[in-house]
Protein backbone atom coordinates (compact mmCIF):
# COMPACT_ATOMS: atom_id res chain seq x y z
CA UNK A 1 0.00 0.00 0.00
CA UNK A 2 1.21 3.47 -0.87
CA UNK A 3 2.40 5.22 2.33
CA UNK A 4 -0.50 7.03 4.01
CA UNK A 5 1.83 9.88 4.97
CA UNK A 6 2.43 10.57 1.28
CA UNK A 7 -1.27 10.41 0.50
CA UNK A 8 -1.95 12.98 3.19
CA UNK A 9 0.95 15.18 2.14
CA UNK A 10 -0.17 15.14 -1.48
CA UNK A 11 -3.70 16.16 -0.58
CA UNK A 12 -2.35 19.06 1.46
CA UNK A 13 -0.11 20.08 -1.45
CA UNK A 14 -2.96 19.81 -3.96
CA UNK A 15 -5.32 21.95 -1.89
CA UNK A 16 -2.64 24.39 -0.77
CA UNK A 17 0.53 25.12 -2.69
CA UNK A 18 -0.60 23.69 -6.02
CA UNK A 19 -3.85 25.64 -5.86
CA UNK A 20 -1.95 28.83 -5.03
CA UNK A 21 0.64 28.31 -7.77
CA UNK A 22 -1.45 26.59 -10.40
CA UNK A 23 -0.66 29.21 -13.03
CA UNK A 24 3.07 28.72 -12.46
CA UNK A 25 2.78 24.96 -12.85
CA UNK A 26 0.76 25.38 -16.04
CA UNK A 27 3.36 27.77 -17.43
CA UNK A 28 6.18 25.35 -16.58
CA UNK A 29 4.30 22.54 -18.29
CA UNK A 30 3.78 24.60 -21.44
CA UNK A 31 7.13 26.34 -21.74
CA UNK A 32 9.45 23.89 -19.98
CA UNK A 33 11.86 24.49 -17.15
CA UNK A 34 14.51 27.21 -17.22
CA UNK A 35 16.22 27.14 -13.82
CA UNK A 36 19.27 29.35 -13.48
CA UNK A 37 20.64 27.53 -10.44
CA UNK A 38 21.75 23.93 -10.10
CA UNK A 39 22.29 22.53 -6.59
CA UNK A 40 24.31 19.39 -5.96
CA UNK A 41 23.24 18.19 -2.54
CA UNK A 42 23.19 15.13 -0.33
CA UNK A 43 20.47 12.46 -0.16
CA UNK A 44 20.22 13.12 3.58
CA UNK A 45 16.53 13.61 4.37
CA UNK A 46 17.35 16.54 6.68
CA UNK A 47 18.95 18.63 3.93
CA UNK A 48 16.42 19.42 1.20
CA UNK A 49 17.67 22.29 -1.03
CA UNK A 50 14.13 23.24 -2.04
CA UNK A 51 13.18 23.66 1.62
CA UNK A 52 16.41 25.38 2.73
CA UNK A 53 16.21 27.96 -0.08
CA UNK A 54 12.41 28.24 -0.04
CA UNK A 55 12.38 27.58 -3.78
CA UNK A 56 9.35 27.82 -6.02
CA UNK A 57 8.64 25.13 -8.63
CA UNK A 58 11.07 25.38 -11.53
CA UNK A 59 13.62 27.55 -9.70
CA UNK A 60 16.23 24.94 -8.80
CA UNK A 61 17.66 22.01 -10.69
CA UNK A 62 18.58 19.65 -7.86
CA UNK A 63 20.92 16.66 -8.00
CA UNK A 64 21.30 14.59 -4.84
CA UNK A 65 23.71 11.78 -4.08
CA UNK A 66 25.49 10.40 -1.03
CA UNK A 67 27.57 13.26 0.44
CA UNK A 68 26.97 15.75 -2.39
CA UNK A 69 29.96 14.54 -4.40
CA UNK A 70 30.95 15.49 -7.94
CA UNK A 71 33.13 12.81 -9.53
CA UNK A 72 36.05 13.92 -11.64
CA UNK A 73 35.46 14.04 -15.39
CA UNK A 74 35.65 10.53 -16.82
CA UNK A 75 34.10 10.20 -20.28
CA UNK A 76 35.13 6.58 -20.74
CA UNK A 77 34.91 3.44 -18.64
CA UNK A 78 32.12 1.10 -17.60
CA UNK A 79 30.73 3.13 -14.68
CA UNK A 80 27.34 4.80 -14.82
CA UNK A 81 27.62 8.53 -14.37
CA UNK A 82 24.35 9.75 -12.88
CA UNK A 83 25.75 12.96 -11.41
CA UNK A 84 27.84 13.66 -14.50
CA UNK A 85 24.80 13.12 -16.73
CA UNK A 86 22.75 15.54 -14.64
CA UNK A 87 25.60 18.04 -14.77
CA UNK A 88 25.77 17.74 -18.55
CA UNK A 89 22.01 18.27 -18.78
CA UNK A 90 22.05 21.31 -16.51
CA UNK A 91 25.02 23.00 -18.13
CA UNK A 92 24.62 22.07 -21.78
CA UNK A 93 20.85 21.77 -22.21
CA UNK A 94 19.35 24.08 -19.58
CA UNK A 95 22.34 26.46 -19.51
CA UNK A 96 22.24 27.12 -15.78
CA UNK A 97 24.23 30.13 -14.62
CA UNK A 98 25.19 28.90 -11.16
CA UNK A 99 26.19 25.55 -9.66
CA UNK A 100 26.10 25.22 -5.87
CA UNK A 101 27.72 22.31 -4.04
CA UNK A 102 25.78 22.09 -0.78
CA UNK A 103 27.53 20.21 2.01
CA UNK A 104 26.10 19.72 5.47
CA UNK A 105 26.75 18.95 9.10
CA UNK A 106 26.57 15.36 10.44
CA UNK A 107 26.97 13.75 7.01
CA UNK A 108 26.62 9.97 7.28
CA UNK A 109 28.68 9.29 4.17
CA UNK A 110 31.59 11.35 5.48
CA UNK A 111 31.44 9.50 8.80
CA UNK A 112 31.33 6.13 7.04
CA UNK A 113 34.50 7.01 5.15
CA UNK A 114 36.31 8.38 8.20
CA UNK A 115 35.34 5.42 10.39
CA UNK A 116 36.18 2.90 7.66
CA UNK A 117 32.85 1.24 8.37
CA UNK A 118 32.08 -2.30 7.23
CA UNK A 119 30.18 -2.56 3.92
CA UNK A 120 26.41 -2.57 4.23
CA UNK A 121 26.15 -5.11 1.40
CA UNK A 122 28.47 -7.29 -0.73
CA UNK A 123 28.38 -4.59 -3.39
CA UNK A 124 29.77 -1.97 -0.98
CA UNK A 125 28.27 0.76 -3.15
CA UNK A 126 28.61 3.42 -0.47
CA UNK A 127 32.22 2.49 0.29
CA UNK A 128 33.24 2.62 -3.34
CA UNK A 129 31.37 5.89 -3.88
CA UNK A 130 32.90 7.53 -0.82
CA UNK A 131 36.43 6.46 -1.78
CA UNK A 132 36.35 9.48 -4.09
CA UNK A 133 36.99 11.80 -1.15
CA UNK A 134 40.38 10.26 -0.35
CA UNK A 135 42.15 13.33 -1.85
CA UNK A 136 40.09 15.59 0.44
CA UNK A 137 41.12 13.55 3.47
CA UNK A 138 44.74 13.65 2.40
CA UNK A 139 44.61 17.43 2.08
CA UNK A 140 43.79 17.67 5.79
CA UNK A 141 46.95 15.87 6.88
CA UNK A 142 47.12 13.55 9.91
CA UNK A 143 43.88 13.05 11.76
CA UNK A 144 43.51 14.65 15.19
CA UNK A 145 42.43 11.66 17.26
CA UNK A 146 41.61 13.93 20.19
CA UNK A 147 38.63 15.59 18.49
CA UNK A 148 36.87 13.28 16.07
CA UNK A 149 33.86 15.55 15.54
CA UNK A 150 36.11 18.46 14.59
CA UNK A 151 37.87 16.23 12.07
CA UNK A 152 34.54 15.18 10.55
CA UNK A 153 33.49 18.82 10.18
CA UNK A 154 36.79 19.63 8.46
CA UNK A 155 36.31 16.69 6.11
CA UNK A 156 32.77 17.83 5.28
CA UNK A 157 34.13 21.21 4.20
CA UNK A 158 37.05 19.63 2.36
CA UNK A 159 34.70 17.39 0.38
CA UNK A 160 32.85 20.49 -0.87
CA UNK A 161 36.19 21.94 -1.97
CA UNK A 162 37.02 18.67 -3.76
CA UNK A 163 33.71 18.69 -5.63
CA UNK A 164 34.33 22.27 -6.74
CA UNK A 165 37.73 21.24 -8.09
CA UNK A 166 36.23 18.22 -9.82
CA UNK A 167 33.64 20.42 -11.49
CA UNK A 168 36.48 22.26 -13.20
CA UNK A 169 37.72 18.99 -14.74
CA UNK A 170 34.61 18.96 -16.97
CA UNK A 171 35.58 20.84 -20.16
CA UNK A 172 32.12 22.37 -20.64
CA UNK A 173 32.13 23.69 -17.07
CA UNK A 174 35.68 25.01 -17.17
CA UNK A 175 35.16 26.83 -20.47
CA UNK A 176 31.96 28.51 -19.30
CA UNK A 177 33.50 29.50 -15.97
CA UNK A 178 36.50 31.02 -17.75
CA UNK A 179 34.16 32.95 -20.04
CA UNK A 180 32.18 34.29 -17.09
CA UNK A 181 28.97 32.55 -18.12
CA UNK A 182 28.88 30.07 -15.23
CA UNK A 183 29.72 30.53 -11.54
CA UNK A 184 30.57 27.80 -9.02
CA UNK A 185 29.72 28.10 -5.34
CA UNK A 186 30.34 26.10 -2.18
CA UNK A 187 27.88 26.14 0.72
CA UNK A 188 27.40 24.30 4.02
CA UNK A 189 24.21 23.81 6.02
CA UNK A 190 24.10 23.33 9.78
CA UNK A 191 21.37 20.80 10.48
CA UNK A 192 21.00 21.63 14.17
CA UNK A 193 20.99 25.44 13.96
CA UNK A 194 19.86 26.12 10.38
CA UNK A 195 22.94 28.24 9.68
CA UNK A 196 24.03 28.49 6.06
CA UNK A 197 27.69 29.18 5.30
CA UNK A 198 28.84 30.19 1.83
CA UNK A 199 32.39 29.87 0.55
CA UNK A 200 34.22 33.09 -0.23
CA UNK A 201 36.08 32.32 -3.49
CA UNK A 202 38.78 34.83 -2.62
CA UNK A 203 39.70 33.51 0.81
CA UNK A 204 38.42 29.95 0.75
CA UNK A 205 36.58 30.60 4.02
CA UNK A 206 32.95 29.65 4.61
CA UNK A 207 31.06 32.64 6.02
CA UNK A 208 27.49 33.01 7.39
CA UNK A 209 24.94 34.27 4.87
CA UNK A 210 22.94 36.09 7.54
CA UNK A 211 25.00 38.95 8.96
CA UNK A 212 23.73 38.59 12.51
CA UNK A 213 24.24 34.80 12.61
CA UNK A 214 26.84 33.69 15.16
CA UNK A 215 30.22 33.72 13.44
CA UNK A 216 31.45 30.26 12.74
CA UNK A 217 34.09 29.95 10.10
CA UNK A 218 35.06 26.67 8.56
CA UNK A 219 37.81 24.73 10.21
CA UNK A 220 39.75 24.55 6.98
CA UNK A 221 41.19 27.12 4.62
CA UNK A 222 41.39 25.86 1.06
CA UNK A 223 42.10 27.55 -2.20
Amino acid sequence: MFPQRLNQGYRTFLDGRFADERARYQSLAETGQQPEIMVIGCVDSRVSPEVIFNAAPGELLVVRNVSNLVPAYEPHGNSQHGTSAALEFGVQALKVKHIVVLGHEHCGGIRAFADEQEPLSPGDFIGRWMSQIAPAAESLGPRNNGDKEAYLRRLEFASVELSLRNLMTFPCVRILVERGRLALHGAYFGVANGRLLVRDPGTGQFEPVVADAPARRSMIHCR
